[in-house]
């Protein structure tokens, strides 16, 4: 699989559980994305049209303001990049994180936790911030031992 980074986004702290096992099952760097502002619990109450969850998934919304750049990731010849279903796909902070990320060439595999929803239309959804990648969908992961081992499953 050559270099590898394992970058994600957790709103509660079950992803970043999961990126971390992820990280350590295949010897990968770690790089969280985070928004400029921490979400706080109201701002994660989906059930409310006026959360901040919900006003960044509306359609034509701004992406919200990454907290850093991606940063440099010629390193890396696969990139993982993990978050939490929000609405059958990725929260917009992970498309934010891509179309400033430097993809080009790379494998990117896509990875989520979620409580009962799949991947849905996240590649569809992501691809075009960064078309010269290959995209693949990876699976969703319930707890450390699942993200541990479909890691060490990985080519």
């Amino acid at each position: 699989m050559g270099a590898t980074l394992v970058a994600y986004f957790s709103a509660t702290g079950t992803t970043a559980e999961a990126a971390q096992a992820i990280a350590e099952e295949i010897g990968a760097d770690l790089q969280e994305i985070a928004p400029a502002h921490a979400y706080t619990a109201a701002d994660l109450d989906w059930t409310n049209a006026n959360s901040r969850s919900s006003r960044e998934h509306a359609e034509g919304a701004d992406l919200p303001e990454l907290g850093e750049a991606p940063g440099d990731l010629n390193a890396y010849d696969t990139v993982l990049i993990g978050f939490p279903i929000w609405w059958y796909t990725a929260p917009k902070i992970i498309s934010a994180w891509v179309r400033d990320a430097d993809l080009a060439g790379k494998r990117v595999i896509l990875w989520a936790t979620s409580g009962g929803s799949g991947l849905g239309a996240t590649l569809q959804d992501l691809e075009p911030f960064a078309p010269e990648a290959t995209w693949e969908n990876g699976r969703v992961v319930h707890g450390t031992a699942a993200a541990r081992r479909w890691a060490s499953a990985l080519s």
